[in-house]
């Protein structure tokens, strides 16, 4: 009598249902790592990228990681293409080296001697039409900027890819950056400017010595900035927009705010989004708002500045000497509002003149720097090559947090009486009734 043989199951010799199996497993597998690993990445665009590991650790007392804001992002695939880092480094490092950009600090010398206090709104009006001539126009602040001698020697010698915050009255926490390539410490200065306010909780948690003459956390230069302005708002512009003035050898440049931290390596950010681009300036657009007016009634409604009138008084000016809304006959530029939060720039005659217009905007009127972005592009000449990238792209570079939970860091100067926005901010007889007109599509003309 014969043995029976043992079969293989039908449904098991399919190849295509063991293809299949295969496939969910792994499948399966891959999601419950990255819910794991949210920040790594298993496959990554170039496997020879030198990523360094974490070079700082904070006390557990400090909180850097608290209160992240959820995103979508995904840690596998990106919006934005990036090059190989070594290809990036040579050839930004080449452009460091070959560049000959307008030295902006030896003109604004010049120019803080000749000029002198706050512009009225009709001289500011009256610098647009000489845009071409650079030496008639004068870039804002021409107070001494208050910093040690040994943080300005540090700064001038800076001279290719220099990464810029900011945090006054202790608003955020100081965040490192992430994905740092191993030659990106020795091309790219970070500075963190803070005041003393800022400067004690930093004593308070260790990471510094209030009595040491150079401060570092992390690979962030911490610069130690005397009181400037009663709005210490106001007092983060000046790094944000006159970053050619305070390092005037570096050649490119990112502004990013303390609330962010970055999660891709600032030489590939800057080649990705400002040189493969040939774009002069790149930041995000607003995820919301594409007019200026719009920007302007979210910011008197959620009180996001206290001066009411002000706002108005700001956008009644625009309105009067051509502010537009947004439309194709603007293109290629896609948005009149941008997400300030991060800001690239190449350094040169147009980026430098832009910033110096901005800063001189925000020191008229107020450092909600959304509301005069159209208004200072649109009227500049030459044209600034801007490349204003999709939210996608600004959640997959930086990851945001929260500001401090702090009562007291919310007041930013005296008690003031807030206003409260009635319809009538751009009311009947405003000379921006044409520009709503054309917003809401209701013109005839």
């Amino acid at each position: 009598m014969k043995k029976p043989k043992m079969s293989t199951p039908l449904i098991f010799q399919s190849k295509l249902f063991c293809i299949s199996l295969l496939y969910l497993f792994t499948t399966l597998f891959l999601t419950f790592y990255t819910s794991l690993h949210p920040t790594n990445c298993l496959f990554r665009s170039s496997p020879f990228d030198p990523i360094q590991l974490p070079l700082f650790s904070y006390p557990p007392t400090y909180g850097a990681h608290k209160y992240a804001v959820p995103t979508h992002r995904s840690s596998c695939s990106s919006p934005v293409y990036f090059n190989d880092y070594w290809m990036v480094l040579k050839e930004i490092q080449d452009l460091c080296w070959n560049s000959s950009v307008f030295n902006g600090l030896k003109y604004m010398k010049r120019k803080s001697e000749s000029f002198g206090g706050k512009f009225n709104t009709k001289k500011r009006i009256s610098y647009f039409n000489h845009v071409n001539d650079s030496v008639e126009i004068p870039c804002g602040f021409f107070k001494k900027f208050p910093i040690s001698n040994s943080d300005q020697i540090a700064m001038e010698r800076c001279n290719g890819v220099v990464v810029v915050s900011a945090i006054f009255n202790d608003h955020d926490k100081i965040r490192q950056p992430k994905s740092l390539g191993s030659n990106t410490l020795q091309n790219v200065c970070f500075f963190m400017f803070v005041d003393d306010k800022t400067l004690k909780g930093l004593d308070y948690h260790q990471l510094i010595s209030r009595k040491s003459i150079q401060n570092t956390v992390g690979v962030w230069r911490i610069v130690r900035v005397s009181h400037l302005y009663e709005n210490p708002a106001m007092n983060g512009e000046i790094p944000k927009y006159l970053v050619h003035r305070l390092f005037p050898n570096s050649k490119f440049s990112i502004w990013i705010d303390a609330k962010l931290q970055l999660v891709v390596d600032p030489l590939l950010l800057i080649h990705a989004l400002v040189v493969s681009k040939e774009a002069d300036l790149a930041m995000s657009k607003h995820p919301f708002y594409v007019h200026t007016m719009e920007e302007a009634m979210a910011t008197a409604r959620w009180k996001k500045w206290w001066d009411v009138d002000g706002l108005r008084l700001q956008m009644e000016t625009y309105c009067e000497n051509g502010l537009l809304p947004w439309s194709s006959h603007k293109l290629p530029y896609p948005s009149d509002v941008p997400d300030s939060a991060m800001i690239l720039r190449k350094h040169g005659t147009v980026t430098n003149l832009f910033s110096c217009l901005m800063f001189n905007e925000l020191e008229a009127f107020n450092p909600r720097d959304q509301l005069a972005f159209a208004y200072v592009r649109d009227h500049m000449t030459p044209k600034m090559k801007l490349n204003m990238f999709e939210v996608e792209v600004f959640e997959q570079v930086a990851m945001e947090y929260r500001h401090n939970l702090n009562k007291d860091s919310i007041q930013t100067s005296k008690p003031r009486k807030i206003k409260k926005v009635g319809r009538d901010l751009l009311g009947n007889g405003s000379s921006c009734q044409k520009y709503l007109l054309e917003m809401w599509g209701e013109s005839h003309s």
